[in-house]
């Protein structure tokens, strides 16, 4: 399996990822059959392998989507010319609030369950979700405003300590479902600890 293949687009082709991230949320990836992605997507089987060849690959690129969508809402150009604490809220807030949903730690759990048997679709989850969060943080963190205010020598490695500082045991205890879901006050009282513990650790003196 080639996840990282390129994939033919055509009109139906968000009709079908929209379809098939119905799915694997309810049933997951075990779960979720090509037959039963193609009636929630209003298309035939054949549509659906004309745009991908396996389940795997319809999985890599629903999450490659979600992921896009996270970094866009997280990393937005608006959000980055905000002052460096405000953005830094922003970005853990943003970053919670997915890590959060159903939907991401459904994702989490599959990718975990499969990477063993499918080594590329471990590979492809890592690289198009937290390596690409990190990438993005890392570029900002290393950037000319961020630099008026924080003393960094590691970008990356400190933009891995401010995700690390995000996920925090709310994230353990949503995995091994300890806890339905988190509260908009919990997700906004570790985002405003995780900035705060960073900035003592960063900020320019």
């Amino acid at each position: 399996m080639n996840v990282n293949a390129p994939l033919k687009k055509g009109r139906k082709f968000d009709q079908v990822l929209l379809g098939a991230r119905e799915v694997f949320l309810r049933e997951g990836f075990e779960g979720a059959s090509v037959d039963q992605i193609a009636r929630d997507a209003g298309v035939s089987k054949a549509t659906l392998y004309s745009y991908f060849p396996d389940k795997q690959a319809l999985f890599m690129a629903v999450l490659t989507r979600e992921c896009q969508i996270q970094s866009d809402d997280a990393m937005g150009i608006e959000i980055l010319q905000r002052p460096v604490p405000e953005a830094l809220y922003s970005i853990a807030q943003s970053f919670l609030e997915y890590l959060m949903s159903d939907f991401s730690v459904q994702v989490f759990r599959v990718c975990v369950a499969e990477s063993a048997r499918f080594p590329d679709l471990g590979r492809a989850f890592y690289e198009s979700g937290p390596r690409q969060v990190l990438d993005e943080l890392s570029t900002y963190l290393s950037s000319d405003k961020a630099a008026k205010e924080l003393v960094i020598d590691d970008a990356y490695m400190a933009a891995d300590q401010f995700l690390q500082l995000c996920r925090a045991d709310m994230l353990l205890r949503k995995i091994f479902s300890v806890e339905d879901h988190a509260t908009p006050d919990q997700i906004s009282r570790v985002a405003r600890e995780t900035v705060k513990t960073f900035l003592a650790r960063y900020a320019r003196r």
